[in-house]
């Protein structure tokens, strides 16, 4: 799991783009006691490309950064889970125009997987 991880920030990174943190969800839960399996969340961004977007909607901040989830799955599978720029298009009733700004992570997040 953290290799796919490590290859979304590698290519995150590789194309400018800020990571502002990288939460190992496993490792936190074991700080308390807790089980999980292996989990971490990414959070990216860029703050040229998501600010025009928070002007026109400023509840799309919940959303931005973005997030992309490398996790484990009981059968040891690694998936990697993020939200679809057109669904935050849908959501929060964005333009194309501006969904533009953000809708470049997808292409970066299918290399990543490669």
């Amino acid at each position: 799991m953290p290799t796919t991880i490590d290859r979304l920030e590698a290519v995150l990174q590789a194309k400018g783009i800020t990571i502002f943190a990288r939460i190992d969800q496993q490792a936190e839960a074991e700080k308390v006691g807790l089980r999980l399996s292996p989990t971490q969340l990414l959070l990216f961004g860029n703050p040229k490309a998501g600010t025009p977007l928070m002007v026109a909607e400023p509840t799309i901040a919940l959303d931005l950064p973005l997030k992309a989830l490398a996790w484990e799955a009981a059968d040891n599978k690694v998936w990697l889970s993020y939200n679809d720029p057109n669904y935050l298009k849908q959501r929060f009733s964005l333009c194309d125009e501006l969904i533009k700004n953000i809708a470049v992570t997808t292409p970066l997040i299918n290399q990543a997987l490669l």
